[in-house]
């Protein structure tokens, strides 16, 4: 400390600049894609980016959820998150959720008589669906991580953040959820959904990781899940014809892996029949310079 205070102030001033300066550019330098990511999510229709969130953030994020958890009364009736979006046409618990942070069970984790299967903590599928705008630790983190300039260099003009969820793939409980695409619950016109995966933990086919239809977001849009005229939601067929004759890509990832997803990618997950958690957290973004449909289901004010 003495020594720092024999240094000019001025050689101590230009440190401190320098040092700043060195920081913006190594945050650019994390957020900017290369020509050939660029041209790879545009073949794919996915990108992986390893290491792109740190220890101390998923760390972050997961303490939070915890602590959402066990502050947490369930209440009687349980809105439990199943793929087959169909039954939730009456659920106004989920139906509401897209300005608010609400809690959605593993299928699994409640039995016939509405009882827990297992522990609290255990029992919840995902958390959703406004922590990017509603939470301090969310916000920060997300913050740090920056999205938008991904989306901005994929094509998002104006991105907004939309819908966040902290995913859970519970241990030997968590649901398969089938194939779909994103922009299915984030239609825009022109379609702009985009989606951020990031992976909070170890992903692999044990415990149900990505997988995807490697080009497949050429695939015309097959359905739009929206609110239906007299109450409650429906599905839209657009396209039916068959999903792309062709097998679905492991994405196989560490922990601190972001996976961007084109919003018309088929994409998969399996149950999770491993003894090990696959904890997520996705963000997506839509272009606010496009329209975002009415009728879709998720609405927020925020």
């Amino acid at each position: 400390m003495k020594f720092l205070l024999k240094l000019p102030k001025e050689f101590i001033r230009l440190t401190f600049k320098l040092y700043i300066i060195q920081l913006i550019f190594l945050f650019i330098v994390k957020n900017m894609l290369t020509a050939k990511q660029i041209e790879n999510f545009e073949k794919n229709g996915y990108l992986v980016i390893e290491d792109y969130i740190n220890k101390d953030q998923r760390d972050a994020l997961m303490n939070r959820a915890k602590e959402l958890i066990d502050d947490f009364e369930p209440p009687s009736s349980h809105s439990v998150f199943t793929t087959n979006e169909q039954e939730r046409t009456s659920d106004e618990y989920f139906l509401s959720s897209g300005d608010q942070i609400r809690f959605f069970f593993e299928e699994k984790a409640i039995d016939k008589n509405g009882n827990f299967t297992v522990p609290k903590q255990q029992s919840i599928n995902k958390i959703g669906h406004a922590q990017h705008a509603l939470d301090p630790v969310y916000k920060q983190v997300i913050k740090e991580l920056n999205f938008p300039v991904i989306g901005k260099q994929l094509g998002i003009k104006d991105p907004r953040q939309l819908q966040s969820m902290h995913i859970f793939k519970q241990p030997s409980i968590g649901g398969e959820v089938g194939l779909h695409q994103d922009s299915t619950f984030l239609y825009t016109t022109p379609m702009s959904c985009i989606g951020f995966w990031v992976a909070l933990e170890d992903a692999n086919i044990e415990n149900g990781c990505l997988q995807a239809i490697t080009g497949g977001h050429s695939t015309p849009l097959k359905k739009r899940f929206k609110l239906a005229a007299d109450g409650g939601t429906e599905f839209e067929i657009l396209d039916d014809s068959p999903w792309p004759d062709q097998s679905l890509d492991l994405l196989e990832v560490k922990a601190g892996t972001l996976i961007v997803l084109h919003g018309q990618l088929p994409h998969y997950s399996a149950a999770n029949t491993s003894k090990r958690s696959r904890q997520a957290f996705s963000l997506h973004l839509v272009d606010q310079n496009c329209q975002y449909a009415e009728d879709n289901w998720l609405q927020s004010s925020i």
